[in-house]
């Protein structure tokens, strides 16, 4: 039999161009070569080589004094149009994989200064049978799977969370024991879920998106009709989503003054 699959694999070179400007990008300092080569685990041949396309294209800029390297202006000229589309839309591709793959809606949620989350974006999959969420509904910031996600980033001390926890409005609450459990569950791995808990015949899964400093900026929510999907399906949809979350919050550069959920609104 004659397989017609490809094996699909990352040009080299174009890996290792990227790791070098995810080292420059994190560094406060501009690095010489050998500095570069040895942190990115590149030979230096090959470093050297990237650094100087790099640096001819304008992506990486060259100190002939120190003869040092840092980011250039070609990153800030993507970046600008990056910016210019948004967070939401430039997560949509992510929403929109995950929500095909697993057979569920997705929604991209906000956290916001005064303690809610707002939906800002979803993506339905392709779901005949599927509850909707329109954008720009409001909902209790620790309400729910995501809920319990952003309560894990925010690490509140117990009176307090027992005091948000208080003011939630569910339609099937859980114990406060049971959630404190199921917050650190979601510590721990990244994920949580809510079996019918805010929502009665709705199973959720979710995940916080945290910024470098640990503060929770967005979330996403997977959103089930109670049997539709067997609970292991769900712990794929909350794995994956663990890690696309952990993955964009680590480009997410804290800002003074970020909102994130406060201790004042709780719904």
């Amino acid at each position: 039999m004659i397989n017609t699959e490809r094996e699909v694999r990352d040009v080299g070179a174009v890996v290792h161009a990227v790791r070098i400007l995810r080292y420059l990008a994190a560094s406060a300092t501009s690095h010489g070569v050998a500095t570069i080569a040895r942190e990115t685990a590149i030979s230096p041949s090959s470093c050297f080589a990237i650094l100087r396309t790099l640096t001819r294209l304008r992506f990486v800029a060259f100190d002939t004094t120190a003869k040092t390297y840092a980011l250039g202006l070609g990153v800030a000229e993507i970046a600008a149009g990056f910016a210019g589309f948004g967070l939401a839309e430039a997560i949509h591709p992510d929403l929109d994989r995950l929500a095909r793959k697993h057979g569920v809606p997705l929604v991209l949620w906000r956290v916001t200064g005064d303690g809610h989350l707002v939906a800002a974006d979803r993506a339905h999959g392709g779901a005949v049978v599927r509850v909707d969420v329109p954008p720009g509904l409001r909902l209790p910031a620790l309400l729910g799977a995501a809920g319990r996600c952003v309560a894990a980033a925010l690490d509140l001390e117990p009176d307090e969370l027992a005091r948000r926890f208080a003011g939630l409005r569910w339609q099937s609450p859980p114990y406060f024991a049971q959630y404190c459990r199921e917050v650190a569950l979601a510590r721990s791995r990244g994920w949580a879920i809510d079996a019918g808990n805010a929502y009665a015949g709705l199973h959720v899964v979710g995940a916080a998106i945290v910024d470098r400093a640990g503060r929770p900026r967005l979330a996403m929510s997977g959103i089930a009709i109670a049997g539709q999907h067997e609970p292991a399906a769900l712990e794929r949809l909350g794995d994956e989503l663990g890690r696309v979350a952990a993955t964009i919050g680590a480009a997410l550069v804290p800002a003074a003054g970020l909102p994130v959920a406060s201790a004042g609104e709780t719904g």
